[in-house]
């Protein structure tokens, strides 16, 4: 079973962000890590839950998780392992902002039974990090990676943001160029996508600013799958990529279609055919665990149509593919003709070219 636990509190909102977040001056560490304990008690009796004796992975996301108290996490952690085993080789993974990463903070990370960071870092452009509405400095991430490094941590992970808009002047390859001389295992790139309640959203509605030309989105995508490739890591997933033996195992169990459980506001589970998700706000989350109210508030189970469809989606966003035989061979030989996909031992992956085209390609499959 691959665990996600949904940790809302956050000091600011980015600019981007259309997450389930709750900013909070005074984070409530104890009583938070006692409510996700109750739901993960409410949990152990539901029959849509697979009873799985183990836990694959363990990933604390986001908001902001190492905003909570080291204690706070701690006790999650002990909780879940009251309960349910972390299989051999687990994967045991916290989201964490350059500024909370203190060598007092990893050590008690460490010393709790997190052994990978994924560390929010998105820039290192000063300018850019204010126009996101970062709270940390370029500075304060090379600093979170020698001090995480010191700790003992040996599976670190960078988030990045391209497709930045033009007016920022952003300079993608130098990003690029600081994120591997800081020598990760591990690299999350997103391209920016504009959502409409969020300070981004505004800002576009207004004209204040613009969306990404299409044309630089694509170049800069192609530009990491290059740098990737030079480099031998593996680009593995549309916006994953790894040196060997680091892929991130909690998202992989995602696009393999492994069963998932999510506490806390806004997290979904899967588990089979059916899908649920948690109420969203954190308040109202809150008050639902208090009254002992179930959190989910919504549930479906997919058609056969659906979860071919999902499998489609999931499948071609890897490096591994899909099976030749889910899509029509004049289809995807005309992909592959196109310079989009490649065939080999019966399956169908995605080039960099075909992954900028992949809900159209789903959809051509479909």
């Amino acid at each position: 079973m691959n665990l996600y636990v949904h940790v809302p509190f956050c000091a600011r909102r980015c600019s981007y962000c259309d997450f389930s977040i709750a900013v909070r001056r005074s984070v409530p560490s104890t009583h938070f890590a006692q409510s996700v304990l109750q739901e993960w008690r409410g949990v152990q009796s539901d029959p849509g839950w697979d009873g799985s004796p183990q836990l694959d992975t363990v990933y604390f996301g986001g908001g902001t998780p190492s905003h909570l108290e080291p204690s706070a996490l701690s006790s999650i952690l002990d909780g879940f392992l009251a309960d349910r085993e972390l299989a051999p080789r687990a994967e045991v993974t916290l989201e964490a902002n350059p500024d909370d990463v203190t060598p007092a903070a990893a050590e008690r990370w460490r010393a709790a039974g997190f052994a990978r960071i994924s560390l929010g870092v998105q820039s290192f452009a000063g300018e850019v990090l204010s126009w996101m509405h970062r709270t940390h400095t370029a500075g304060q991430a090379r600093d979170a990676v020698g001090i995480l490094r010191a700790a003992g941590f040996a599976d670190l992970s960078l988030d990045l943001i391209y497709g930045l808009p033009a007016e920022l002047g952003r300079d993608w390859e130098a990003d690029l160029e600081q994120a591997f001389a800081l020598q990760p295992d591990h690299l999350s790139c997103y391209g920016l996508t504009v959502e409409a309640h969020t300070p981004l959203g505004h800002w576009t509605a207004r004209g204040q600013t613009t969306a990404v030309d299409e044309g630089q989105y694509a170049q800069e995508f192609l530009r990491l799958s290059e740098a990737l490739q030079a480099r031998g890591w593996e680009h593995y997933e549309v916006s994953n990529a790894a040196r060997p033996g680091h892929r991130a195992r909690h998202n992989s169990g995602y696009w393999n279609g492994a069963p998932y459980l999510g506490l806390g506001p806004s997290a979904h589970s899967g588990t089979g055919g059916e899908r649920r998700w948690n109420i969203r706000e954190y308040a109202a989350w809150e008050v639902a665990i208090g009254e002992g109210r179930d959190t989910v508030t919504g549930r479906e189970r997919l058609t056969e149509s659906q979860r071919r469809l999902e499998a489609l989606y999931l499948g071609l966003r890897t490096s591994t593919g899909i099976p030749a035989e889910l899509v029509a061979a004049e289809v995807w030989e005309r992909w592959v003709s196109a310079g989009w996909a490649l065939t080999e031992g019966g399956q169908i992956r995605l080039t960099a070219e075909g992954w900028l085209r992949l809900d159209a390609l789903v959809a051509d499959a479909s």
